[in-house]
């Protein structure tokens, strides 16, 4: 039930988790296809160097075996020498390539991943009921059908080559063994040129449903997709609560800075701005406050606490609380308007001076 529920594509962190436990998208049927095509054509191309050593070879132990009269340690040692350097010559450059060829088509598809987490031991392994499910799970039903068609091609490959080169093999008897051999390298590769554009179409279709498998089993169930956002993001209600705490510690000292301003201008509930002006630190007015309406009145009642002016504005105080922030010099545009009140509001408090 949990894997049909399995309907929402994998995310970037769950390919990243995947991927660090070493379960990553690969068609082992490219690699051997690029093993196959490799091998061959190396092997072709080193079929003259390889002839040439070993009758090279073949020749002087033959010749040898006619003038030696006894065989002692340095002789065999020598033979061994000759017969291992002509192995080595011969197949090192194509074990070499094969090894290559197999990295680079398998780090091609995996990205060249190494992990520690595929060769760790791991009960489950020993559980039968695991491996009695493998064996009848979609995927070896897969490849039982591949390999099958595999074989089938193969087969088919085989039988219309020799067929077609039958009427060729009487005629061997009357060359010499050069001919004889050419002749069968020819054939033989004749068969795997066909085998390997055959298998590279098998292994095309493989790569496809290898793709299409590893997509089905790294999806994720819409549960699976909010715990990963609770994860990466938080749970809502835990962030919903923060910034409810946020905007409550930035209301206390808001609201602690409203006596020191010089004037709030209001409108005349709905919003409210505290502004205060510094002559000799501040460049221009700076707004310690400014509120909508339930705001707005909490500002307008600490202002009358402290018996700070307050000035009815209706445009002004909303284009201040629309395009000021708090703890910044108003915008350029309100200086004309604001000096004209900050002038009155300190004409104010000079009379209220004098008359003390």
């Amino acid at each position: 039930m949990q894997s049909e529920n399995k309907t929402e594509k994998a995310s970037p962190k769950k390919r990243r988790d995947e991927r660090k436990k070493g379960n990553v998208f690969q068609s082992k049927d490219v690699v051997t296809v690029g093993v196959i095509a490799v091998s061959f054509y190396i092997l072709k191309f080193l079929t003259p160097y390889i002839y040439r050593n070993t009758s090279y070879m073949f020749n002087k132990y033959i010749s040898l075996m006619s003038t030696t009269n006894s065989i002692n340690d340095t002789f065999v040692r020598q033979m061994f020498k000759d017969i291992s350097y002509t192995i080595f010559s011969s197949v090192g450059l194509l074990m070499i390539a094969v090894m290559v060829t197999a990295v680079v088509c398998s780090g091609a598809q995996t990205k060249f991943l190494i992990t520690k987490e595929n060769i760790k031991f791991k009960f489950s392994k020993l559980n039968p009921l695991s491996g009695i499910k493998k064996m009848f799970s979609l995927r070896s039903i897969v490849e039982v059908a591949k390999n099958i068609i595999k074989i089938t091609i193969l087969g088919a490959l085989i039988y219309n080559t020799i067929i077609k080169e039958l009427l060729q093999v009487p005629k061997l008897a009357s060359v010499d063994i050069a001919a004889g051999i050419e002749f069968i390298a020819s054939t033989i590769m004749s068969i795997v040129k066909s085998v390997i554009i055959a298998f590279v179409v098998i292994s095309g279709f493989d790569f496809l449903y290898s793709w299409w498998e590893y997509e089905k089993n790294i999806k994720m169930t819409k549960q699976e997709v909010k715990d990963e956002y609770k994860q990466l993001e938080g749970d809502p209600l835990i962030k919903g609560k923060i910034k409810e705490k946020q905007r409550a510690v930035s209301m206390r000292r808001m609201m602690q800075q409203v006596p020191q301003a010089d004037v709030v201008i209001r409108n005349p509930t709905h919003y409210a701005v505290a502004i205060k002006y510094n002559i000799e630190k501040d460049n221009a007015p700076i707004v310690l406050a400014k509120g909508k309406d339930t705001i707005a009145l909490k500002i307008i009642d600490k202002a009358q606490e402290y018996k700070i002016n307050i000035v009815e504005n209706v445009p002004l105080a909303r284009a201040l609380y629309a395009d000021s922030e708090i703890n910044r010099e108003i915008p350029l545009e309100f200086y004309e308007p604001v000096a004209e009140i900050l002038a009155w509001v300190y004409g104010l408090k000079k009379k209220e001076t004098h008359t003390r």
